[in-house]
């Protein structure tokens, strides 16, 4: 059977961890937690919940991106097989059984696609965009690196890849607070203005205009948000507020100044 190790990464989430290492037992010849500074005892828990049945790494470094982190996680895997597991996600028992036959079976596939069923505030969400989502998640180690271009979050190039489908779902508790929520649009947005304004993108009156309330519409009634009840309305509007924050945030790296000088404004804010 090809050995697999599952790369975890975390900062503070001793409140996570548990349930997240737990849940790949069945699975994991080796636990590698990718530490981007962790301050609490995450770590020691990810530890002993390991000690005994697998090997155990941990490996620290800075967070800069999603993907470049994940990348070097990749690099420091010891088996030739890696799944990454989010630790907001935790694998069923079908789906940790499924793994185990595919790896058993070898069926010549580079990687595999693993659908997620997605909860917003402990809520499942069966529509609005979210309602399931494939992402390549098992995978050859030396295969597959993300793209390495400055945004927080990426998908693999699947070019000349053979990529399987498994059946059975993991579980991604996406959002827990309103507060872990608009954290990370923050990052994401300021993010993603940034690679706009290195790539020359400019600040469109009619995108900040008109996107927000197309990103409502988008979600509440193409994606059927309005079948998700409370839920859905809460995400239609966010999908609109991120839509907004990005456009704004774009301006801003354009536009923004920092103060008023003798009533006139600075000069823009440049490219570091």
């Amino acid at each position: 059977m090809n050995k697999l190790t599952v790369i975890i990464a975390v900062k503070n989430h001793e409140t996570l961890i548990r349930e997240c290492v737990e849940s790949c037992r069945a699975i994991a010849d080796e636990i590698l937690i990718a530490d981007s500074g962790a301050t609490d005892t995450t770590v020691e828990i990810a530890r002993r919940l390991s000690d005994g049945w697998c090997e155990f790494t941990v490996h620290a470094r800075d967070y800069v991106t999603a993907c470049d982190f994940k990348n070097w996680a990749i690099s420091k895997a010891q088996h030739p097989w890696v799944l990454i597991v989010d630790v907001d996600e935790r694998l069923t028992e079908r789906l940790a059984t499924e793994i185990r036959e595919q790896l058993a079976r070898d069926a010549g596939y580079d990687g595999y696609r693993v659908l997620r069923h997605n909860y917003f505030l402990g809520h499942r969400v069966r529509f609005s965009g979210w309602g399931g989502d494939r992402v390549i998640r098992l995978f050859r180690r030396d295969d597959f690196r993300y793209p390495n271009n400055g945004a927080d979050h990426g998908e693999f190039e699947t070019n000349e890849r053979r990529i399987g489908r498994l059946r059975y779902p993991m579980k991604h508790y996406a959002r827990r607070s309103y507060n872990e929520q608009l954290e990370k649009w923050n990052r994401y947005s300021a993010l993603q203005a940034e690679q706009w304004y290195q790539e020359g993108r400019r600040p469109s009156y009619l995108q900040l205009l008109f996107r927000p309330p197309l990103r409502f519409v988008r979600a509440f009634f193409i994606y059927g948000g309005f079948l998700d009840g409370k839920v859905g309305v809460q995400l239609a509007y966010l999908a609109a507020y991120y839509a907004f924050m990005k456009q704004a945030r774009l301006w801003e790296r354009w536009h923004g100044t920092d103060h008023e000088v003798d009533g006139e404004s600075r000069s823009p804010r440049k490219a570091a």
